[in-house]
């Protein structure tokens, strides 16, 4: 229906009854805005949208969101209706209306975005503005947010999702700097486009109207002017206005703020976002035709008063459509048109469901002019049974959509120098958030539903391997529906491939597939000649993705808080031996191990690593999901690297680390064994939260040997074949003090050498030894925490066959403290001397006390002194006593010779062995390295290789 325009002119001055006249009309199609927003609501939520402004008016202490304390309330100008006060006795039912406030402490309540347009569906929540005088002091303003919180939650308690925002008028003319990014709130990604969205589909709740109103479009230019007329003049009363301020025009620098917000919002509700960033791009790109709060202003003045026409979804398809078109855009265009009808909603093809709804009505005459046929209407209604191909295929068109407006609005931006409406932190915040949400990398899980289908849940799901994998466990893996129908053969027909049956079991997961009510199958081609691999059966992957599921949960979007902050590991899920036998040629010739040994690591006598394959699933704080996978070398060793270079980041926040093994008779033994392994590792290296402390952490793996240790922030492991690399490679020198830690299950066979290590302190030169039979064991650790172990045959008596190491140690000391009168090294303590004593399998250390002047008994002297050779080798210069024996001199005979010129010095004929007890090495050890300070294990190091040469001399003279 048209009315007559109304023309309000300035110039000639100004008719109050036309002012009257448009507050009327827009007031008019507020209640029809208001009576179509509530006939979407449920009865029981029809209340909560009743009783809004009556909550905020009076707060009451039997009503909703009751805040006790100097709240702020008192609505200007309004006056409960018929359906509020029938709404707050269904609540209260000895409830009656007090006296109306003396002072009214809140201007304006108003419910803005899709309600009681085409775009608000059953899904969509309530955006109301609660605007409060700008004179109300700090206090009462928190207080009032503080209820607005609970009228949120009491709205939660219907089922509505309601979003309170609380602010004056004033500030938000002023600029919103101080609001942050959420789900809901722009933060400072734009203002004027609010703005625009504000004055074109707000519905008036109670309080005073917009001063917006009142100013024709073709005056917008002259609004601050306008508008201090008709108050000084007195057209309009204090009480009866809101001011929010004009829109002459939305600056450039807004649009990417906007635009990156709307990217920010399109990540879990593509649709409507996906309108609203086309529409900022169209703003941008075709200023001509102003914005769409203008001609809605436009229209109302004109008495163009059809509901349906100002709808504020249907406005904004005219404007795209008139844009798309004169660009021609067709794709675009009908993309827009799928958003449109997918954001309402309704499905035409289920008449029931729309029968006598005015948005059916609306959308049918749309789909008319579209020219769809029931076809491409029944494609989009059955949205709930889409399957993941077509899915992915809307997906790709959205993403690229999205990702099209915001290089656009980017470029464009750089283009003209504009620096963004928008702050550093929030676009930190929202380019973390698309990060997480759609960049791919290496190992990543791409998740392809970002709320474009409500669940992509499958009845049947087959997983198919291919066989042929050259790693264990490896190989190509096929998803089918009807694995019947492809004869599980061809790529053609398979959902989603994967190179593991966890990646692919992980992807379902993430992406909704397998539910607990799927029906699965588990097939397999031949081997391939894959000796380790393992038939996977139904029940092993069912608990599999149960485990995912029970530590992943339902996959959403990281909070606020989460992505305000570096991405941090939150769980580790470690999946061993998917699909592969680590006893494999056992378990062929249907034999199985039995042993006393139960560690996994080292099982039964030829010390088995039943560890055979790890697939570790990765959740971040941004909550990104990672598979990394482990499947040849030191899987094991590998993993636990990777996690604590991660953990290294952050170790007051560890992750949770979750273990499970495939099935098979060790698997509760395996899994147990890595849990708490993780947990050794992790507690020794970030003790206390801190760290990585320093330290080497000694794990045997079947035969081999393998120490984790910290360099500055970055982990690294050294394997080693033998135990005699494994003490060479300790022996090694170390800038700081850095203990050897042996794992539970490590050194379990040689409990003395294990009580060594616990026994070790920081600065102090320490000698440990232990009768052996006719042997004598030795160990030394100094004052890094460098150790060295070796064993001897026994010389006569104890004294006998401690003294020369002792005499040796001393006089390494004696140097050293010579050096530091001089002002030359750290201060070191004396040297202790400790017995490990071994009785019925436990060990007890015992202090050695040797009186000092047993190290003065006289007695020949043999002195080493390494010289660096030309072709860089160190040779040793040897001295018994005053005779020298110098390489140059004697070269391969070197040794023999100091053996023969002992022996003819001796007394005795008796055999014993020859003992270094003095030994200098050059600096320059390392060619790359220049030394100030020697430790005392290089030493002890060089003389134990002299030792053994002497005693192969003596043992072929």
């Amino acid at each position: 229906m048209q009315e007559r325009p109304v023309v309000i002119d300035f110039s000639e001055g100004v008719d109050r009854k036309l002012l009257k006249a448009i507050v009327t009309r827009f007031l008019a199609l507020n209640r029809v805005r208001l009576d179509r927003a509530r006939s979407a609501l449920t009865l029981r939520q029809q209340i909560v949208l009743d009783l809004l402004p009556l909550v905020f008016h009076l707060n009451h202490p039997a009503m909703p969101g009751y805040y006790a304390g100097e709240c702020a309330h008192g609505l200007d100008r309004y006056e409960p209706s018929d359906q509020a006060l029938q709404a707050a006795q269904r609540i209260v039912r000895s409830f009656r209306p007090g006296k109306r406030t003396a002072t009214a402490e809140l201007s304006g309540l108003f419910l803005m975005g899709s309600p009681g347009s085409l775009g608000h569906s059953v899904a969509s929540d309530l955006d109301v503005w609660v605007c409060h005088r700008p004179e109300l002091p700090p206090h009462r303003v928190e207080a009032l947010r503080q209820k607005a919180l609970r009228v949120t939650d009491w709205a939660a308690s219907f089922g509505l999702e309601l979003n309170l925002f609380v602010f004056s008028a004033e500030d938000f003319r002023r600029g919103r700097d101080t609001a942050q990014v959420s789900s809901e709130d722009c933060g400072s990604a734009q203002h004027f486009l609010l703005l625009d969205e504000f004055y074109r589909t707000a519905i008036h709740l109670g309080g005073r109207y917009p001063l917006w109103w009142l100013i024709p479009v073709h005056e917008e230019g002259r609004y601050e002017e306008l508008t201090r007329f008709l108050q000084d003049n007195r057209f309009v009363r204090p009480d009866e206005y809101l001011d929010f301020g004009a829109i002459p025009s939305v600056p450039e620098a807004e649009f990417l703020g906007a635009g990156v917000w709307q990217l920010y919002k399109g990540i879990e509700s593509p649709w409507k976002s996906l309108l609203k960033l086309l529409l900022i791009e169209c703003y941008a790109r075709d200023r001509e035709h102003g914005l769409l709060s203008a001609r809605f202003k436009e229209a109302v003045y004109e008495g163009r008063s059809s509901v349906d026409e100002l709808d504020p979804y249907v406005m904004l398809y005219r404007r795209l459509e008139q844009w798309l078109l004169a660009t021609d855009a067709p794709e675009r265009l009908e993309l827009v048109r799928q958003a449109l009808y997918l954001k309402s909603g309704l499905p035409l093809t289920r008449s029931a469901e729309v029968s006598g709804r005015w948005q059916g009505q609306i959308l049918r005459l749309l789909v008319a002019e579209w020219g769809w046929d029931r076809g491409a209407l029944t494609g989009l209604d059955e949205r709930h049974q889409w399957r993941v191909e077509k899915v992915q295929v809307l997906r790709r068109r959205v993403v690229s959509e999205l990702t099209h407006s915001y290089r656009l609005l980017s470029r464009m931006a750089r283009r003209g120098n504009v620096r963004a409406a928008i702050s550093a932190m929030d676009l930190n915040l929202l380019g973390r958030k698309l990060y997480a949400a759609f960049q791919r990398k290496a190992g990543k899980v791409e998740l392809v539903n970002p709320g474009i289908a409500p669940s992509l849940g499958e009845e049947n799901l087959a997983f198919w391997h291919g066989g042929g994998a050259r790693a264990p466990g490896a190989g190509e893996w096929r998803l089918f529906r009807d694995l019947e129908g492809t004869g599980g053969k061809g790529v053609k027909g398979a959902i989603h491939r994967a190179g593991s049956l966890v990646e692919l079991v992980l992807w379902c997961h993430c992406n909704g597939l397998l539910t607990p009510a799927t029906r699965v199958s588990v097939r397999e081609a031949a081997s391939g000649g894959d000796s380790g691999a393992q038939r996977v059966s139904v029940s092993d992957l069912r608990n599999m993705a149960g485990f995912i599921g029970a530590h992943l949960g339902v996959l959403a979007p990281a909070p606020r808080d989460a992505l305000m902050a570096p991405a941090v590991p939150l769980v580790h899920l470690l999946l061993v031996n998917v699909g592969v036998d680590p006893q494999a040629r056992l378990t062929g010739r249907g034999l199985h191990k039995l042993s006393g040994r139960h560690d996994s690591l080292g099982f039964s006598g030829g010390r088995d690593n039943l560890v055979a394959t790890i697939e570790q699933v990765s959740m971040n704080s941004w909550h990104e999901v990672n598979l990394q996978r482990y499947v040849t070398g030191d899987a094991l060793v590998q993993c636990l690297k990777n996690m604590l270079a991660l953990l290294a980041r952050n170790p007051a926040r560890p992750p949770r680390v979750e273990v499970w093994c495939a099935g098979g008779s060790h698997a509760t033994a395996i899994t147990q064994r890595i849990r708490e392994l993780v947990g050794d590792v992790t507690r020794q290296f970030f003790a206390g939260g801190t760290g990585p402390h320093p330290l080497r952490y000694l794990l045997k793996v079947d035969q081999r040997w393998f120490v984790l240790h910290f360099e500055g922030q970055e982990p690294g492991f050294v394997g080693l074949a033998t135990d005699q690399a494994l003490m060479d490679y300790l022996a090694s020198p170390l800038d700081t003090y850095s203990p050897v830690v042996p794992d539970r299950y490590a050194l379990q066979e040689d409990p003395a050498f294990r009580e060594v290590c616990r026994a070790c302190q920081p600065d102090v030169v320490q000698m440990f030894w232990q009768r052996a039979g006719n042997w004598v064991r030795f160990w030394v650790s100094d004052e890094t925490g460098s150790l060295y172990g070796w064993r001897q045959r026994r010389a006569g008596n104890r004294r006998q066959s401690l003294l020369p190491l002792m005499r040796f140690l001393e006089n390494l000391g004696e140097r050293r403290r010579l050096r530091q009168m001089a002002g030359g090294s750290r201060e070191t303590s004396e040297l202790l001397c400790t017995e490990v004593i071994l009785e019925r399998g436990e060990c007890r250390l015992e202090r050695t006390p040797l009186p000092p002047e047993s190290l003065s008994v006289g007695g020949m002297e043999l002195q080493a002194v390494g010289v660096q050779q030309g072709d860089g080798r160190l040779a040793f210069d040897l001295f018994c006593d005053d005779e020298a024996f110098t390489v140059e001199d004697y070269g391969e005979r070197q040794m023999g010779a100091v053996v023969d010129y002992i022996r003819q010095q001796r007394r005795s004929a008796e055999s014993y062995p020859v003992y270094i007890t003095d030994l200098h090495l050059p600096h320059d050890l390392d060619p790359q390295l220049w030394q100030q300070e020697l430790q005392t294990c290089q030493y002890v190091w060089y003389r134990h290789q002299l030792q053994k040469a002497l005693e192969e001399a003596g043992e072929r003279s």
